[in-house]
Order: C-alpha cells, then sequence, then structure tokens
C-alpha cells in the first residue's frame, strides 16, 4: 500500500473534515491542550526561528504559534488539500507557508527546522508510519531542535479505558495499540530523539491525552545518513 492510500483525514473520515475544529473544541478540552503546546514551542523557538506544524489539519494551532510569535517563520504541512483550504482561508492564513505533504515525506532540507509540533496525528499511522514520521521530523530538525506532541497515551482509570475503546473502533486498533500501552514516548526515542519529557495528562472525552516534549539527537541523524 503507498503513503497516499495509508492517509487518513483529520476526523477520520473525509465527510467529517468540516466539522473537525467545532467537535474538537466540544470534546478534547481543546483551549488547555492546546494553550500548553503553544507556550512550549513558542518558549523553544529563537529568534527568526523556523517550526512546522505536521499533521496541521484547519491550522487552528499553526495558526496560534504564528500569532503568538510574529517574529517568526510558521510552515503548517497536511496530506489533505481540502483541510488546507479550511485552514487557508482562517484569518491570517496568509502568513504561513502551507504544504500539502505526507508526515513521513516533509518537503523540506535537512536541519532546517528548529521545532516540529504534532498534535493527534500519530495516532492515525500505523507502527512503521509513525516510527518514519518521527525520523523525518528528526531529519528536519536543526542541531538539539525540538519536538512537542500531543497524542494518546495509556489510560489511567477504567472510564478512560472505556472511553479510548471506542475511539480505538473508529481510528484503528493497529494504529492505537501502541498508545493504549504507553509506549509512545519510546517510540520517540526509537526515532532518535532524547531526554523525551511528559508534561501533562488530561481526562477527556475520548481518553488520556498526553503531552510530551523530546530533543533531536544529533548523533542518530549521522548515523541514519551513514
Amino acid at each position: 500500500m503507498n503513503a497516499q492510500a495509508r492517509y487518513v483525514p483529520a476526523a477520520g473520515w473525509r465527510l467529517l473534515t468540516k466539522l473537525y475544529d467545532p467537535v474538537l473544541r466540544v470534546t478534547m478540552r481543546e483551549r488547555r491542550f492546546r494553550g500548553l503546546m503553544l507556550g512550549l514551542a513558542a518558549a523553544d523557538l529563537p529568534p527568526g526561528g523556523t517550526l512546522l506544524d505536521v499533521g496541521c489539519g484547519t491550522g487552528t494551532f499553526t495558526l496560534a504559534v504564528a500569532g503568538a510569535r510574529p517574529d517568526t517563520r510558521v510552515l503548517g504541512a497536511d496530506g489533505d488539500q481540502e483541510i488546507l483550504d479550511l485552514a487557508g482561508d482562517k484569518e491570517g492564513a496568509d502568513g504561513i507557508e502551507w504544504h500539502r505533504a505526507l508526515a513521513g515525506a516533509l518537503p523540506l532540507p535537512d536541519q532546517s527546522v528548529d521545532v516540529v509540533t504534532m498534535s493527534l496525528m500519530l495516532h492515525h499511522l500505523l507502527p512503521a508510519d509513525k516510527h518514519a514520521a518521527l525520523v523525518e521530523a528528526r531529519r528536519v530538525l536543526r542541531p538539539a531542535g525540538r519536538l512537542h506532541v500531543a497524542d494518546w497515551g495509556r489510560p489511567r482509570d477504567p472510564l478512560m479505558r472505556v472511553l479510548f475503546g471506542v475511539l480505538r473502533r473508529v481510528d484503528g486498533l493497529a494504529q492505537t495499540r501502541d498508545h493504549a500501552a504507553g509506549r509512545l514516548p519510546g517510540i520517540i526515542e526509537d526515532a532518535g530523539f532524547r531526554s523525551v519529557q511528559e508534561h501533562a495528562r488530561m481526562r477527556t472525552s475520548f481518553g488520556s491525552l498526553e503531552i510530551l516534549s523530546a530533543t533531536s539527537n544529533v548523533r542518530a541523524l549521522g548515523d541514519s545518513h551513514g
């Protein structure tokens, strides 16, 4: 199966794309988790630096970064042209560089980005594609560049297990198995990152959401090219 055939729209089904923003606001405690991600990403961006939001969806977070750090270059990448069109229609979108691209094949040079963010994207991918997306993020990051991820973690109580169990049947058991087992930090490390840190874990309508950060391992990048 090729990469394009594996692509999954942000809402899971293409017919729900236009409902993505309101559903996220109602079910995901969006203001809190977006705020945490924004604080982390903005703090790691140097003056004049570059941030890439992989799986940017409708661009809500991408635009927030651009608003918080107007002194920087902000890029959004997503594989779905329809959802990029929605992002491009939002106020302030002209200041963002939008790219139609899959997470495992980013159209950027090596070591050209200071910060990469991924929000609710990795759980859509099969294990090999998760690894490929994270390796690609490491490739475009500058030495000691920073990765920030918001995605599902292991449920810590019965209610979260039930809710995440329902979501898993929608988004795919194989795609979400590692998340249910709490293996996301290890998967990030295996892709060549170090110092993986959990900043927050929050209960949502679909399960336990983790906010994780890590630093690009320059030695691992060199090994991958060797």
